[in-house]
């Protein structure tokens, strides 16, 4: 097969500015943000807090950090966080949850990255000074290794009244919160408003080159900024990347469908492969999971296959890998990602 463009699966981090984006960043009024005078800042924090139904916003470098500024803000070291397994703040944050607050993680499990009110509920501990003081539940919207995972409005509501009874906070990692809400027809705030702290990112799906962004009540924002400044987060002239992300919020949102749309395709190609196997109906937003049959070789020798044709993805466990469309993959490139696979796997003659 002849090589063509790159088609960059990997992740919705590898999107590039577009030249609206561009412009709009080439012409941003700055200030010094950590004086707080940096007026797109000071436009994009207002715009996320009246998205998400909050008294305030924050403006951070990654989404990492805006986890564990939440984190910190609203815990204590010695504390306890409840979280899915496979949640994000457990596996790609390098341990920060202990690191930076003191905290151990209680780990559930659930199907595809979700849990059910029953389990936060026996997760919780009783207040004997032996035990870990549970103190946030996090949720992780739509969640990553579940494979873009939509949460049930209904269960985060359960899992609210079980929280408000123990008096435990909730957080949301909303990383990739507006893809949830455009596959599910949902406004932010019909999720957001049974979380203490949301956080969520410009420079995935939305297609900002940098940027994310943690929200909640004055107070507790307050608590961010200082531990965004402790844990060395503090910008100056961020209002070139800030404007990035409004016109991220104006522009790439609803276009979002779009992906979600690719990413079904892709999934139902791959479907009809042999040699691999994939669960289409669980393929909710952007992100899938392929699973590579022993006899087609690993993961990782299918993605290194993929790449000397210019089709790239991440395996993620031994017989395992990701693909994941963004606004830099149009559906041409599905087309020309589903003809390489197909190629690479009937070189291998296994099925």
């Amino acid at each position: 097969m002849t090589q063509g463009a790159v088609v960059d699966l990997r992740s919705d981090t590898v999107t590039r500015p577009t030249p609206g984006m561009r412009k709009a960043m080439a012409e941003a009024e700055v200030g010094d943000d950590v004086f707080g005078d940096d007026p797109t800042v000071i436009r994009l924090q207002e715009r996320v807090a009246q998205l998400l139904g909050k008294e305030a916003a924050i403006y951070v470098p990654s989404g990492s950090m805006a986890n564990q500024t939440s984190i910190r803000a609203q815990t204590q070291p010695g504390d306890e966080i409840i979280a899915h397994a496979d949640s994000h703040i457990y596996h790609y944050e390098a341990g920060a949850p202990a690191g930076l607050s003191g905290c151990s993680m209680r780990l559930l499990a659930g199907p595809r990255g979700t849990f059910d009110a029953a389990a936060v509920r026996g997760a919780m501990r009783s207040t004997d000074s032996h035990f870990p003081q549970s103190a946030l539940v996090v949720v992780e919207n739509t969640h990553n290794r579940g494979g873009g995972t939509c949460w049930s409005l209904d269960e985060i509501a359960r899992i609210r009244g079980v929280a408000d009874e123990f008096r435990v906070r909730m957080h949301l990692d909303g990383a990739r919160l507006m893809n949830a809400c455009v596959a599910k027809g949902h406004s932010p705030t019909q999720y957001t408003k049974y979380f203490d702290t949301i956080s969520m990112c410009f420079s995935k799906g939305l297609g900002a080159p940098v940027g994310s962004a943690v929200a909640g009540s004055k107070e507790t924002i307050k608590r961010v900024h200082r531990f965004r400044k402790m844990f060395g987060g503090g910008m100056r002239q961020a209002g070139i990347i800030a404007a990035a992300a409004l016109y991220a919020l104006d522009h790439n949102v609803d276009r979002l469908a779009e992906d979600h749309a690719n990413a079904k395709r892709l999934a139902t190609a791959i479907a009809n492969m042999s040699g691999v196997s994939i669960d289409v109906e669980a393929v909710e937003t952007n992100i899938l999971y392929v699973d590579v049959k022993e006899s087609t070789g690993t993961a990782k020798s299918v993605c290194d296959a993929l790449r000397e044709h210019n089709v790239l993805a991440i395996p993620t466990a031994p017989q395992r890998f990701r693909a994941v469309t963004h606004l830099d993959v149009a559906a041409e490139a599905i087309d020309r990602a589903v003809a390489v696979l197909k190629s690479v796997l009937s070189s291998r003659g296994k099925s």
